[in-house]
């Protein structure tokens, strides 16, 4: 089979499978926070325009993609297409029947969100979850999605052009900045509304969710790599929510660049550091403090592996348990000493 017959015969099988997400609010609600921002502008200008509110009186704030991994009506997205405060969501299917959607759960440290709607009698097409461990760089690559929430069914190709990839994201600018790390970058075009569609390889099978773009950059996009994925439906499964565990610290990853700016005595670790003047860098009654974690301590080592820039504790908590008891050295002034510090879960 030629390659583009099989890009052909793949998309016919994933595109089925992928799903628009529609974030809708009650209109008088958006009128009320478009007031607190620009108390002038509801009096002074239009409101929003009926045509844009639909029979129940809601309108559309936001929207995404995902993709069907479960008959039963599991739907990955990302977190960030869902997480809009007091909003409604639906799931429109590639066939343009509307679904109401329920949020099982929101990963609390990667940007994965699962949803579930209720199919009834109707037969739902599924994707195939894939090994993200097996990517390589130069493989082709599709990506799925509803592009800029106008062009739906949109599918675009590519290659991976790098693995392991760490950014600093924001899903607005008035937003909060949230680190992303071990990401897949391509080259497919990832535009917003592709959010939460999903990466193929050429066979068809999931290797990633798309998250994010560079913006101002030109083909350059990331994807959560599936297997964040996989652990959060075992863990719906099994408990009917997500479980990560807790380390309860802030911290800042020292690295050659940043040893003289943070001012250490080191060139790599975790300096425990809050994130801003009002923070708290260490939880009080989490698991680093029942351990005498303090704050300005430089966490060295976990089980004996230097924590550093290209595996930090993010990385290390990413294949932690709950309840496992972890041996880290720490470096506090010119001191350094071990201690055990058991993993909480993660509320």
């Amino acid at each position: 089979m030629s390659s583009e017959s099989q890009i052909i015969k793949t998309v016919q099988n994933v595109m089925p499978a992928v799903v628009s997400i529609v974030v809708s609010k009650k209109a008088e609600d958006v009128e009320r926070e478009l007031e607190r921002e620009n108390p002038k502008r509801l009096k002074s200008g239009p409101k929003i325009p009926k045509e844009n509110i639909d029979s129940r009186g809601f309108v559309q704030v936001g929207g995404g993609s995902g993709s069907i991994v479960d008959r039963k009506g599991i739907i990955l997205t990302n977190k960030h297409v869902v997480n809009e405060p007091f909003a409604s969501y639906s799931v429109i299917s590639s066939d343009g029947e509307e679904f109401p959607a329920e949020i099982l759960a929101r990963d609390p440290v990667d940007d994965i969100a699962i949803l579930k709607i209720s199919p009834q009698d109707k037969k739902l097409p599924t994707v195939t979850l894939g090994n993200s461990n097996a990517v390589r760089l130069g493989e082709s690559v599709l990506a799925f999605g509803n592009a800029l929430g106008l062009f739906k069914s949109t599918v675009s190709r590519g290659i991976i052009s790098g693995l392991g990839r760490a950014i600093s994201a924001k899903e607005n600018p008035e937003g909060p900045t949230e680190e992303l790390r071990g990401l897949i970058q391509t080259d497919a075009a990832i535009n917003p509304g592709n959010s939460g569609g999903p990466l193929t390889n050429l066979k068809g099978e999931v290797i990633g969710i798309n998250a994010a773009v560079i913006a101002g950059a030109q083909n350059i996009g990331f994807a959560i790599p599936v297997k964040a994925a996989e652990r959060d439906l075992l863990d719906i499964k099994k408990y009917g929510k997500i479980k990560r565990p807790l380390l309860g610290i802030r911290y800042m990853t020292v690295t050659p660049k940043t040893k003289e700016l943070l001012r250490v005595p080191v060139d790599y670790g975790a300096l425990v550091a809050k994130d801003n003047p009002l923070g708290i860098a260490v939880a009080a009654g989490g698991p680093a403090d029942k351990a005498g974690i303090k704050e300005r301590d430089i966490i060295l080592e976990w089980n004996k592996e230097k924590v550093t820039e290209g595996k930090t504790i993010q990385d290390f908590l990413e294949d932690a348990n709950i309840g496992e008891e972890v041996r880290v050295k720490v470096l506090r002034g010119k001191a350094q000493f071990e201690t055990l510090i058991t993993l909480a879960e993660r509320k």
